[in-house]
């Protein structure tokens, strides 16, 4: 596929919202006119960094830009496309999805200033994660698999105390650690430290 394929759906779309349409206007791919609106739309057979720099290079002519791909095919192409969709949306660009071989567009997003939506259960998240965490025991860039978590840090207490200890009830570790779920913890044995010796009692495994 060439980007030229993209180009008489494209125009056949906006032409249809009567523009005036018109390709390869200085560095533009597609201008489109209506009135005192303009329209610039950048043709790409894919997304890409150099897209979406051109697209917002763009946005120093007009609030109207408009980034114009391929319609996707298969769900990883799917994935792909409404990542970079969501990109997009924060840059304040278009999107368009072009059919070549329906000769049709389908337009994702107009272009409009980007408002974020704060999610208050992640942040709260975030903040309980960061006031739960003893220190600083990750490096920044650590895998997920090896990051030090407030899990962990009660884990290892639980740990400590059955080692300094022995065999103990899980309200003794509880009271002795502070960690309030010990009980659940020793018992899901995440870390494969712990063993049931019997009911409400775990020792180091």
């Amino acid at each position: 596929m060439r980007e030229t394929d993209l180009y008489p759906p494209v125009k056949a779309h906006f032409e249809g919202l009567g523009y005036v349409v018109k390709a390869e206007v200085r560095d533009a791919d597609v201008v489109a006119i209506r009135g005192d609106e303009t329209v610039i739309v950048e043709l790409k057979t894919g997304f890409s960094l150099l897209l979406l720099q051109q697209g917002v290079a763009r946005q120093a002519i007009s609030d109207q830009v408009y980034l114009a791909v391929p319609r996707w095919k298969g769900k990883a192409a799917w994935r792909m496309f409404k990542g970079n969709l969501g990109l997009c949306k924060r840059l304040g660009l278009g999107v368009i999805s072009v059919n070549v071989a329906e000769s049709s567009v389908q337009v994702h997003h107009e272009p409009r200033p980007f408002v974020p939506r704060k999610n208050k259960a992640k942040a709260g998240k975030l903040l309980t994660e960061f006031e739960r965490r003893e220190g600083d025991p990750n490096l920044g860039g650590t895998p997920a698999g090896g990051r030090v978590t407030p899990y962990r840090q009660d884990a290892e207490k639980c740990r400590a105390y059955l080692l300094e200890n022995g065999p103990s009830k899980g309200a003794e570790v509880a009271r002795g650690t502070g960690v309030k779920n010990a009980t659940r913890m020793m018992r899901d044995n995440h870390y494969g430290w712990f063993e049931k010796v019997e009911v409400g009692l775990y020792r180091i495994s």
